[in-house]
């Protein structure tokens, strides 16, 4: 058997990571078993679709890595992908089954509907369709009521009134329903287009899916889509429910918890590679200790049986650490490099000239790579580097060490410009010089470092002072002490 999972998600806005969580999952299961992995849009909910979200879906997909063989904007021998261009084969269906008698048309008004819905709520029931529409009667007076207001009919599924189904889940075990307190549910809409308990099973059969990863919020739902893949005579597919994630306070998971698209992770200063890592521990581990896994990694110990049955807890805090430890450690140093460069060609001001000078970045890399967790905060790191429109003040110059002796501070800002001269040009002669002057003054060291510090970067934050210094060169530090000498006098 070649296995083939698929993703498909509603294009009702730009998924967020704890739906893209399945999506990982059924990427993973395919590429461990040497199988295909599809991308379909379920688009029959038609209140509720975003146009402007589906080339989003594709593409949060690829830039988290998860690259799928069959889709709506590559095709493949199952197509069409998208739900709204299957309808002919959702009807067929639905028709089928009322030919069969598992199913039928339901002609009650949505007034009708309401009115039966409260009075089970007055009787404290289960709300339930009360089958009129099962019995040739009350269909047939539905039906004229109907007509004489130009509805159409609903179709729904003919659920026995008696017997189990039971659920086979790899994740939760065996699950047995009764089938009695399953109502008959809609299944194709008065407009023609199809509820999900159909819909998706059409095409998981079309497109011989073998598994299905989904929610653990679907496990009510499965009796009915059991007896669906009977009554159609369909071997139903592998159905694994993962495991609902929930916030670090144990409330559903929500964008205050950071359930947010990927998009927003991606412009926040993630790498894809450490939000693919961190979601793929949601609900699934290797062992008890191995955080750091790679997309390899994952492909080869990845199995349904790991997954666990508990909710799954979303750590924000923990996604940080992560990506710092991807921009410290994981990540080669060109390929860090060439993120650096991007990320500052979008976020520098438009005075910075482009294009970044590539060469410079590569410099600066190893002095920043270990003070920073996001992309998002390299600007602010090192913009430095790159223009001499610094924005002093002379009170961050100053600072506490010289606050009320901006003489002082002159006067050791040019001894620091003259010393500086004649050394040779590197951080370990630089650090060695500005020492020794240090005590030469009577200044403490730390006092007079932080003052260059102010006036050779503009900031009190920094990648290390001599490393920068030597970076930036002779000339451009010897303008900027000028410079910060003019201001604090």
């Amino acid at each position: 058997m070649t296995v083939r999972t698929r993703y498909a998600p509603s294009p009702t806005g730009v998924p967020h990571v704890g739906n893209i969580r399945t999506a990982l999952f059924s990427y993973l299961l395919a590429r461990r078993l040497g199988g295909q992995f599809i991308l379909r849009l379920e688009d029959t909910d038609r209140a509720r679709l975003v146009p402007d979200s589906i080339p989003k879906i594709s593409e949060s997909l690829q830039w988290l890595g998860l690259d799928y063989d069959e889709g709506p904007d590559i095709g493949g021998p199952y197509g069409p992908y998208t739900q709204s261009e299957r309808l002919d084969q959702y009807q067929a269906a639905a028709r089928r089954l009322i030919e069969q008698g598992d199913a039928y048309d339901c002609w009650c008004s949505s007034e009708r509907l309401d009115a039966v819905r409260a009075e089970h709520q007055r009787l404290k029931q289960p709300p339930q369709y009360d089958r009129r529409c099962r019995e040739d009667a009350g269909q047939a007076q539905a039906k004229r009521e109907a007509e004489a207001e130009g509805r159409s009919p609903v179709v729904r599924f003919k659920t026995p009134r008696e017997g189990t189904v039971t659920l086979e889940d790899p994740i939760h075990g065996s699950t047995p329903f009764d089938v009695a307190t399953i109502d008959d549910f809609v299944m194709l809409k008065s407009d023609g287009f199809p509820t999900y308990h159909l819909a998706y099973i059409v095409d998981d059969d079309a497109m011989k899916i073998t598994h299905v990863i989904r929610g653990d919020e679907w496990i009510p739902s499965a009796p009915r889509h059991l007896l669906i893949y009977g009554a159609l005579g369909i071997e139903p597919p592998v159905l694994a429910h993962a495991p609902r994630i929930l916030g670090p306070d144990g409330a559903k998971l929500s964008k205050r918890h950071g359930a947010t698209s990927v998009f927003e992770y991606r412009d926040e200063g993630y790498l894809p590679e450490a939000l693919f890592n961190f979601l793929g521990l949601i609900g699934w581990s290797l062992d008890d200790k191995t955080e750091i896994i790679s997309k390899a990694e994952f492909i080869e110990h990845f199995s349904l049986e790991r997954i666990v049955r508990n909710p799954a807890i979303f750590n924000a805090e923990k996604l940080q650490w992560m990506n710092g430890v991807y921009i410290r450690e994981v990540i080669p140093e060109p390929d860090l490099v060439t993120m650096f460069v991007d990320r500052l060609e979008a976020d520098f001001p438009p005075e910075i000239p482009r294009p970044i000078d590539r060469q410079l970045v590569a410099h600066v890399v190893p002095l920043i790579k270990e003070r920073v967790k996001l992309l998002s905060e390299v600007p602010a790191y090192c913009d430095f580097f790159f223009t001499d429109n610094l924005s002093w003040s002379k009170e961050e110059l100053l600072g506490k060490a010289y606050a009320g002796r901006p003489a002082d501070a002159k006067a050791a800002l040019g001894a620091v410009a003259t010393s500086a001269v004649d050394v040779t040009w590197t951080h370990d002669d630089i650090e060695a010089a500005l020492r020794s002057l240090a005590d030469k003054l009577g200044a403490k060291a730390g006092d007079l470092f932080s003052l260059v510090r102010v006036a050779v970067t503009g900031k009190r934050v920094t990648p290390p002072l001599f490393e920068s210094m030597e970076i930036l060169g002779r000339e451009r530090c010897l303008e900027r002490l000028s410079q910060a000498a003019s201001l604090v006098s």
